[in-house]
Order: C-alpha cells, then sequence, then structure tokens
C-alpha cells in the first residue's frame, strides 16, 4: 500500500545514508535534511501508471508537503485522465518521446501493448490539458546514428506541438550500468551534438533554450523561465 511505500523508502534512504554521520567531511545539516526527503521521483522501476494505487501514492504524499515527480512512457492515458478528474497528478509529470515516427516507434519499445503508438499519440493530446494541473515535461533521450537524424526534427516537432508541454528536456545517451549490454559508447552524443540538435528542435517548435548541464549531457527548452522554479507543496 502507499503509506508503506512511502514509509519503507524513508527509512531505505535513511539507512543508505547512516555511515556518512561519522564522517567529518559531512555536511551534518544537509545529511539531518536527508533523513526526511521531501522530493519523491517514481520512474526508474518500471512503467508507474501500471501501479494500481499510483492516485493514492501521489495523495499520500501531497499530505506529507512532498514534491512529486513521475516518468510515464505514456501508453496508459485512461490512467493520466483518471489521476486528473482525482486531482492526484504529480508536482512534475514526464512523458518519454524518444522517436519521432511510428515505424521507429516500434522498432525502439518493441512494445507488447496493442496500438501502442495510437496509445501514446492519445497523451500527447491529452498532454496539453494536463498543463493547468502540473507542470508537464517532453523528455528526449538522443542516441547518435539512431534517433537524432536532422530529417526527423519536423516530426519530432509535431508531436511536441500536439502535447505543448511546459518544458522539453533533451539529454543525450549515456552508456552506463546494464545500457551498456544494448548500446555502446560509440552511439553515446557529445554535448556539442545534444546542443545542436536541441537548437533544430528549438528552431521548429519556437522555444529558446533557458539551461543546460554539460555534465549530465542535457539541455531545457522552453517558452521562458517563468514557471522554472518550482512551487511549495
Amino acid at each position: 500500500m502507499p503509506t508503506e511505500i512511502i514509509s519503507g523508502c524513508i527509512a531505505a534512504q535513511r539507512k543508505l545514508l547512516t555511515g556518512f554521520k561519522g564522517n567529518d567531511k559531512t555536511n551534518l545539516k544537509k545529511w539531518e535534511e536527508a533523513q526526511n526527503p521531501n522530493q519523491f521521483a517514481i520512474s526508474l522501476s518500471g512503467e508507474p501508471t501500471l501501479y494500481p494505487y499510483i492516485p493514492e501514492l501521489v495523495k499520500e504524499l501531497r499530505k506529507k508537503r512532498c514534491s512529486t515527480f513521475i516518468v510515464t512512457n505514456g501508453l496508459n492515458p485512461k490512467v493520466l485522465k483518471k489521476m486528473q478528474k482525482e486531482k492526484s497528478l504529480p508536482t512534475q509529470l514526464y512523458l518519454s518521446l524518444n522517436t519521432p515516427n511510428k515505424e521507429l516507434y516500434n522498432k525502439w519499445h518493441r512494445s507488447s501493448c496493442r496500438n501502442a503508438w495510437e496509445k501514446f499519440n492519445e497523451t500527447l493530446s491529452l498532454f496539453k490539458s494536463l498543463r493547468k494541473d502540473t507542470r508537464t515535461v517532453i523528455r528526449m533521450t538522443l542516441v547518435r546514428n539512431i534517433n537524432m537524424n536532422q530529417e526527423q526534427v519536423k516530426d519530432y516537432a509535431e508531436l511536441i506541438k500536439k502535447a505543448n508541454p511546459l518544458f522539453i528536456e533533451i539529454k543525450g545517451y549515456m552508456s552506463v550500468g546494464y545500457a551498456r549490454k544494448r548500446l555502446g559508447y560509440e552511439t553515446m552524443p557529445t554535448m556539442k551534438e545534444v546542443e545542436e540538435y536541441a537548437m533544430l528542435i528549438a528552431e521548429e517548435t519556437g522555444l529558446k533554450i533557458l539551461d543546460k548541464q554539460e555534465f549530465s549531457r542535457v539541455v531545457l527548452l522552453g517558452k521562458n523561465n517563468k514557471d522554472r522554479k518550482i512551487k511549495k507543496v
């Protein structure tokens, strides 16, 4: 249940940080703050919208005045509609957009979901209506020679315009961890390549480059900086 998941996550973080308290280099004020996390990223453990109690989980975290981030693949638009109706959308909602067309989408995702591309596009169309209830972000992961060719820019732009997100986060693929078994270092775009592609997307969508982080090889696009700061829960 949601309450058990939240308490279990907090307990696991405290256990992970236990040994740092005895280190002379540790900032004890930061260590104390970390004992009670107030930001929860609901991702990296499968598709979050498949969890039947995802609305309740977000509501419980909101009661604790915690911000929530959800990353979805967009294949469960009905769940997002339900969360909107029940006012249980997260603080920030990410939608992964990694391919510009149906052919590459099917090749990339190999989804077992019937009509995956159609459901993904349904979520894109829904996305623009969610902006009044949550911060909406399109996240693109670029892989050299696969999904960042110049001729794909216009197709990406059409999908982005359909979603009308608040921000677009364009990042380079990193061959680390288990990802090394799928694609090698040669498929990792440089920061320069990520920036150049982000500029093409920006020009085609009428957006601006608001920020970039070279260490993470990521570029942020948006209309302006007005909504970049997250409001307190």
